[in-house]
């Protein structure tokens, strides 16, 4: 059983979770809190797998609650309950970099409290089911010590474009490497991290004023160009497509892939079409499997592939299901990844992406 601390100052939003929950015969909510004081206290006497926290609470609040348990608690996963807000997007990210692993957002203008606990469970139970497990195991578990395979021909493509996929722990891992790049990167930057709408903007800005490269969130029709990274909207597929020797942004909202929109797959696809063995596609921390059958495209085009390794990786779901398909040219700890991109593309020049009609 994965325990679980809920905390909530909604009495309704309490219920909601613990009711979502109660179906799991794996998941067991072993307490509640109406604000941080509280869970402090009760993370002592309980020792939860997980916390789900809510991040507006009286007397402490979200925040506070997770850099005072930070203080002791370095692995413990936590989960903000966050609304689909500009203000919440805001907290939730300061959250994620101050510590907190993973967020869901808060059912908005819903019908009916069976369809609330159907969007909770969905965001929610995976999380708890990974996140947890890996906690519980993380003692014992066994680590693949880093591998680094071998580099891809000499004869290979120049780089013409950057691919990154991320999810779970994306946002601290995104932040990382992209800060490790300097701002004359020459060759542009196409990125998926699962997150919804607002969520994305704000990220995107966030990582502008972090970081020595331009950071946008990508919109219709955007011109590709070098040194700029283009981050795929929240319930938008990022895809990109030639016009003659550049490239431009499209966005599509064709069905999920992976369950996700953005999907990663979709990307890499499109960019293995415009760019071919003049990629190099990044996979990093997250759950489930995105990417994968985007990386065998790219892999089938030349381009190279490198993946997050996983001692380093929060859920090594994404970057673990490239290496384990064996489409990784190079496994690599995330503090030497930046710095890999930056000398991978020191000394060449740009490739044109090649003519696709749309």
């Amino acid at each position: 059983m994965i325990s679980v601390l809920v905390v909530d100052d909604s009495v309704v939003v309490r219920r909601l979770i613990v009711d979502a929950l109660a179906s799991e015969p794996d998941i067991q909510v072993v307490g509640t809190a109406a604000n941080g004081r509280i869970a402090l206290t009760k993370i002592e006497q309980l020792n939860p797998d997980v916390i789900t926290l809510d991040i507006e609470m009286p007397e402490l609040d979200g925040m506070g609650t997770l850099r005072e348990l930070r203080k002791k608690h370095r692995a413990l996963p936590v989960i903000m309950f966050s609304t689909l807000s500009v203000a919440g997007a805001t907290a939730t990210l300061e959250a994620l970099a101050a510590g907190a692993t993973d967020f869901v957002t808060k059912p908005a203008n819903v019908g009916s409290i069976a369809e609330s606990q159907r969007m909770i469970r969905a965001q929610l139970i995976p999380k708890i089911q990974t996140l947890g497990g890996k906690h519980r195991s993380a003692p014992t578990a066994h680590v693949a010590p880093v591998r680094r395979l071998a580099p891809p021909p000499a004869r290979s493509a120049r780089i013409g474009a950057i691919a990154i996929a991320s999810s779970t722990g994306g946002p601290d891992a995104l932040a990382k490497v992209l800060s490790a790049i300097p701002g004359n990167l020459s060759v542009p930057v196409l990125v998926v991290q699962h997150m919804p709408p607002v969520f994305t903007k704000m990220f995107a800005e966030r990582l502008d004023r972090a970081c020595a490269l331009h950071v946008v969130e990508a919109s219709e029709g955007m011109p590709v160009t070098p040194g700029t990274v283009y981050i795929a909207p929240g319930d938008y597929h990022l895809t990109v497509t030639g016009r003659g020797p550049s490239a431009v942004t499209r966005l599509t909202q064709a069905a999920p892939e992976n369950s996700c929109r953005p999907a990663a797959d979709v990307l890499f696809r499109s960019v293995a079409q415009v760019y071919g063995a003049a990629t190099l596609a990044v996979v990093l921390t997250g759950m489930g499997q995105d990417g994968k059958r985007g990386c065998d495209q790219l892999r089938a085009a030349g381009a190279e592939v490198i993946a997050q390794d996983q001692a380093s990786s929060v859920v090594w779901g994404m970057p673990g299901a490239v290496v384990g398909a064996g489409l990784a040219h190079a496994v690599l700890p995330l503090a030497e990844i930046g710095g890999y991109l930056t000398t991978r593309l020191a000394t060449q020049t740009v490739a044109q992406p090649k003519v696709v009609l749309s």
